[in-house]
């Protein structure tokens, strides 16, 4: 019985083995390519050794620094995921405090609404959003890139979900206290919230 254990075992791990080669030898081709010289990237793709540079070399990224301004592109692309984070926090947290906490009219539909739009695949909004962005005349602004990427519906899910948790007694002895919903919220709830972000 154990030998047999031992052998399912070994079978599991060499399978899981070869599925992960699978999947990240794309990514271990297109690192040891871009230290090749460009003559030799298609060389020997049907063997072992394309994946292992031979003379290899950081050329080719000193190149990319010399030929284009990489760091104001590194530049950019930092800029635009902190200010997405930073708005994704505060105005997903807020709209996911407000749909576990509060009740008013249509919260339930408002609650299904935000549940439908997560089976959407990002592509299948990707033209219209350009038509919006088009109208507004946001097209090549910061603000096409930030504003439709702030608001998302599993994050205002997720947020929902674990603000569930917390107790209402919490946030009563927080108003006994004179604290208000946007300050029980800021110095209560979000410090407890470390988890979910």
């Amino acid at each position: 019985m154990s030998r047999k254990k031992t052998f399912g075992n070994i079978a599991f791990y060499l399978g899981n083995i070869l599925v992960t080669l699978l999947f990240v030898s794309p990514l271990l081709w297109m690192v040891s390519s871009s230290l090749k010289p460009e003559a030799q990237i298609f060389k020997g793709l049907n063997s072992l050794s394309t994946f292992f540079p031979t003379g290899a070399s950081l050329s080719n990224y000193i190149e990319v620094f010399q030929r284009i301004n990489m760091w104001k592109f590194i530049g950019n692309s930092l800029f635009y995921v902190l200010v997405i984070i930073a708005l994704d926090l505060l105005v997903n947290s807020i709209c996911g405090y407000a749909l576990a906490k509060f009740e008013f009219r249509g919260k339930n539909l408002l609650l299904t609404l935000v549940i439908s739009l997560m089976v959407f695949p990002a592509e299948t909004i990707m033209l219209p959003m350009y038509r919006e962005m088009a109208d507004l005349g946001w097209i090549n602004s910061w603000a096409s890139l930030i504003v439709p990427f702030v608001a998302k519906c599993f994050s205002i899910y997720m947020f929902r979900q674990f603000f569930l948790d917390i107790p209402d007694d919490l946030l009563e002895a927080a108003a006994i206290d004179g604290c208000g919903p946007i300050k029980t919220f800021f110095s209560i709830v979000m410090p407890i919230s470390g988890t979910v972000y």
